[in-house]
């Protein structure tokens, strides 16, 4: 049942992206037919992470209460309505509107995180979340492909395929979804240090709460994940300005990097946490990401720029499952869905903020934003290293 509820969920988000991502090709040229200007623009492309970054701890904290099941399917369901209310949408308030409720339905990554936590054994954990991590990976190289061929239907046909595709998946995820086993809440979880003694893990102070390895997994997170957005941002007008590339070969050089994200996710990761650790694979993809940002920015034909971003795809693979795992070990399994929720959130924070910053700095020089993801990244590395030691994946029996 492990294994199939393993594939369930990671189907379960695959399509659910898979239909958001669907109208991506669509939406600036929609847009611009109702009248954005570049603003407006921005605030449509902003509005779904802002109302993510508000809406991921707190499914997560309802998951912890209510369960994942009914919260997963209360996201597939609220994504088929965004996605056919988009497709109805005659103006920019509407359109923006449409937006925030999918940010909103988005938010459900991290029960789908803490329901794979529960599902799976600790020892499988890793893995379990990588599978995810590929199939979002996925999602988001065949979702604008698909949606490109439908784009010359016009906006509303692909808003209701994305929405179709939302209700088939509510429909499935219904009838094979199960609610995965709870742990119990006195199984071993979160740090050694926080079970010595009375075995009860006290209050965190205030003061110490920076230091806490929730907040320096979720900083790890939305540095590494800061630095990503940033090239995604901005390597449009660097490759055009340097080589020459057209929108097409933008296009085919960010679908090579997410093939290499998924093909990291797919296997090495787990095999490579398992012999080396969650945290120092995280770590090794945070420098490999700083190191790959640094050559980008020094990067002198085509092919030293695709293969740099590729492998800084790669290193963002390593990360991100992993700096998962851990936040779903980092504390009681009782509130593993606000811990998960918390991770989400400060990734969508990144989404916010990393393309302005890297827009900012490429106005000032080229090379700028790629330096500064290169220190945000090695921070990352550095924040991650500092987690205090959690317990061995084996010892969470009720995962």
């Amino acid at each position: 049942m492990r294994r199939s509820a393993q594939l369930v969920i990671s189907a379960t988000v695959f399509v659910d992206l898979l239909g958001f991502t669907l109208i991506l090709p669509a939406l600036p040229f929609y847009a611009t037919e109702l009248g954005a200007t570049g603003l407006w623009f921005g605030a449509l492309m902003s509005a779904y992470s802002v109302a993510q970054l508000v809406a991921a701890p707190l499914l997560g904290r309802l998951s912890d209460r209510y369960g994942r099941r009914p919260l997963v399917l209360l996201a597939l369901a609220g994504s088929a309505v965004s996605m056919a209310l988009t497709g109805l949408a005659t103006s920019l308030a509407g359109l923006l509107v449409c937006r925030m409720l999918a940010g909103a339905c988005g938010g459900s990554i991290s029960v789908a995180q803490a329901y794979l936590a529960d599902a799976v054994p600790a020892e499988r954990r890793t893995g379990a979340m990588a599978q995810m991590g590929a199939a979002i990976g996925m999602a988001f190289v065949i979702g604008p492909t698909l949606g490109g061929v439908l784009a010359p239907l016009g906006f509303a046909a692909c808003a209701y395929a994305a929405a179709g595709l939302a209700a088939v998946n509510l429909v499935a995820a219904l009838a094979w979804l199960p609610e995965p086993r709870r742990p119990l809440a006195t199984e071993p979880s979160g740090p050694r240090e926080a079970r010595q003694g009375s075995g009860r893990r006290p209050a965190p102070e205030p003061s110490k709460f920076l230091r806490s390895p929730v907040a320096l997994l979720a900083g790890s997170g939305f540095l590494a994940m800061a630095a990503f957005v940033g090239m995604e941002t901005t390597l449009a007008f660097l490759a055009r300005d340097r080589y020459g590339w057209d929108a097409t070969a933008i296009g085919l050089a960010l679908a090579a990097a997410g093939l290499a994200m998924a093909a990291v996710q797919a296997g090495p990761v787990a095999l490579l946490a398992r012999r080396w650790g969650d945290a120092r694979v995280a770590a090794a993809g945070a420098l490999a990401m700083a190191g790959c940002m640094a050559a980008v920015a020094v990067s002198v034909t085509w092919w030293q720029c695709l293969a740099a971003v590729c492998l800084l795809a790669a290193g963002h693979g390593l990360l991100t499952p992993t700096v998962s795992s851990l936040l779903a070990a980092a504390g009681p399994p009782e509130r593993r869905g606000a811990r998960l929720g918390t991770g989400q959130s400060a990734g969508a924070a990144a989404r916010i903020v990393g393309p302005a910053a890297a827009g900012l700095l490429f106005d000032v020089g080229a090379a700028l934003p790629y330096l500064a993801g290169a220190a945000s990244a090695a921070l990352a590395a550095v924040t991650v290293l500092a987690v205090p030691a959690l317990e061995p994946a084996g010892r969470e029996e009720g995962a």
